[in-house]
């Protein structure tokens, strides 16, 4: 027994002559056990573990996961351009024809419009002799449509943005809920000559989540301004052609 207490008391004699032979950080450290803080980042650094740091980090992190998930579903446009080529289209104030300087900014615009939207998609709506045509269907091929468009060049009859409208919005109805609906309109005419009550169309397009900007080449229109007001588009009238850009 009384060597069983020796051999103790020997054994705590020499831990504390340990304990006296460490420096005064070393006993720091070895008390807090501070490595076991740390931890190893995507550079293979140790780094502490800050715990109200990383919960806020994660929060961050969430955060912009779910932002970007938004914005990238938002990429995605669908767009018809709606072109008056009326007998108003003819009118020479622009060199060498509202016409062809409408083409002209349309096909400009289709080229940066793909550059910056590259997964959206754009069609091609013309207006004359009081009816809507589709030139062009949603689709994603710049080329495409400008052929199209520069093949039909023409003014004849009257223009009906309501006869626009309805067709633009039972085309854009069909299209998934998560994209843009939107509907660009160059009005070249001083009037509408329509089927119906336009106001009513107007306030379809407005269920249907269509946003309606017009750029008018003449004055500005009641009617026009009244659209893009409902929708949450915006209006322009361009007083040359460098404005109409």
């Amino acid at each position: 027994m009384n060597n069983e207490n020796k051999r103790f008391n020997q054994e705590e004699e020499d831990e504390e002559e340990n304990g006296r032979g460490r420096e005064a950080w070393e006993r720091t450290y070895a008390d807090e056990r501070s490595w076991e803080s740390l931890q190893e980042d995507e550079s293979g650094l140790l780094r502490p573990i800050d715990n109200k740091t990383l919960s806020h980090a994660q929060y961050r992190r969430r955060l912009r996961t779910a932002t970007t998930a938004r914005i990238q579903k938002g990429l995605i446009r669908y767009l018809y351009i709606i072109i008056d080529f009326s007998r108003a289209a003819a009118e020479m104030d622009y060199k060498p024809s509202r016409m062809v300087v409408v083409a002209r900014q349309v096909e400009a615009f289709i080229r940066e419009f793909f550059d910056q939207n590259p997964l959206s998609q754009i069609g091609l709506v013309i207006l004359k002799d009081g009816v809507a045509h589709c030139l062009t269907e949603l689709g994603g091929s710049p080329e495409a449509h400008i052929k199209a468009l520069m093949g039909k060049l023409g003014t004849s009859g009257d223009a009906s943005l309501q006869n626009g409208l309805d067709l633009v919005c039972d085309l854009l109805n069909q299209i998934p809920s998560y994209g843009h609906r939107e509907a660009l309109i160059l009005y070249s005419a001083l009037s509408t000559c329509d089927p119906g009550d336009i106001l009513e169309t107007i306030q379809k397009c407005k269920a249907s989540k269509i946003r309606c900007s017009v750029i008018g080449l003449s004055a500005e229109l009641y009617i026009c301004k009244h659209l893009c007001q409902e929708t949450g588009g915006m209006y322009f009238v361009a007083l040359d052609e460098v404005r109409n850009r």
